[in-house]
């Protein structure tokens, strides 16, 4: 009978009561829901933080944490648990929608906010689209995108990226909008300044009792974020995303998201995409 493989021994004690406890705190903190797999997944990314802070137990971390000790670590803790996978044109076929609505609103200032904006691919992708569906590079548009991690915010602020991440982008695209590093920076590309210009980055909790935006949107991202909130925070998100759509705005959703479920106000306009239920006004 061959030897059974030794269990790998932690660096640090992680019990079923730290899990808990860190569930809890960025329920609270984020809204995001924890399954009970994603126990090792928060080990790995909250050990980092330990070895950081010099802490040598997850008990000792999660006091300080609460009590205050620890600074800034509430924001590292948050950027630790958060989950940003993206690329550019994600979802594509969400795109040519986007450039037909804003061709018809093309009368008027145009304002999209991106809610969970991670990188910066996705904004950017929403840049390039309105770009081309106007012709320029300077189009009557302003971009908002939000995160909740602020170190995901730098790098889509830079606009600074490896090529294999732009590597399905079409040739035209490469051309016009990105810039090819050079020197130390070769093997990367910046995204070009005009489009860069179009888009600020801002930080944003969904949570968040109040929430730094001005005005009402023509178009609204909010894509593959909601999954992570249970049904109670998802209702009460829309809910706040309602008054802030113009009558005539678009609410772009993730591929596994259902909106329908937790909203009455909203209606399917496309595939995952949604717009004001004007029924749903006039009750």
């Amino acid at each position: 009978m061959p030897p059974t493989k030794p269990e790998t021994v932690k660096e640090f004690t992680f019990t079923k009561g730290d899990f808990e406890r860190v569930r809890a705190l960025i329920y609270q903190r984020a809204g995001i829901s924890l399954a009970d797999s994603k126990q090792e997944m928060v080990y790995s990314r909250l050990a980092r933080r330990l070895r950081a802070t010099g802490i040598g137990s997850f008990t000792r971390y999660l006091d300080d944490l609460e009590g205050g000790h620890l600074g800034e670590e509430w924001q590292s803790f948050t950027n630790a648990l958060t989950t940003n996978l993206t690329s550019f044109f994600r979802e594509a076929h969400h795109f040519p929608l986007l450039a037909e609505h804003v061709k018809k609103v093309r009368d008027r200032p145009i304002t999209i906010w991106c809610s969970a904006s991670s990188t910066g691919e996705e904004p950017y992708s929403i840049a390039m689209t309105v770009c081309e569906a106007f012709g320029t590079l300077s189009p009557p548009v302003q971009i908002i995108a939000t995160d909740i991690d602020t170190n995901v915010l730098q790098v889509g602020a830079n606009g600074v990226y490896a090529l294999d991440r732009i590597g399905k982008l079409e040739p035209e695209r490469l051309k016009k909008f990105f810039l090819r590093g050079k020197g130390a920076q070769e093997g990367m590309v910046r995204v070009r300044p005009e489009l860069r210009n179009l888009v600020s980055f801002k930080q944003l909790n969904l949570l968040a009792d109040g929430w730094p935006l001005s005005g009402q949107f023509d178009v609204i991202f909010c894509r593959n974020v909601m999954i992570y909130f249970d049904k109670a925070t998802q209702r009460k998100i829309l809910a706040r995303f309602v008054p802030l759509m113009k009558p005539d705005a678009l609410l772009f959703a993730g591929h596994s998201e259902n909106f329908l479920y937790v909203s009455e106000s909203l209606k399917l306009r496309g595939k995952t995409v949604y717009e004001l239920d004007a029924r749903a006004a006039s009750r």
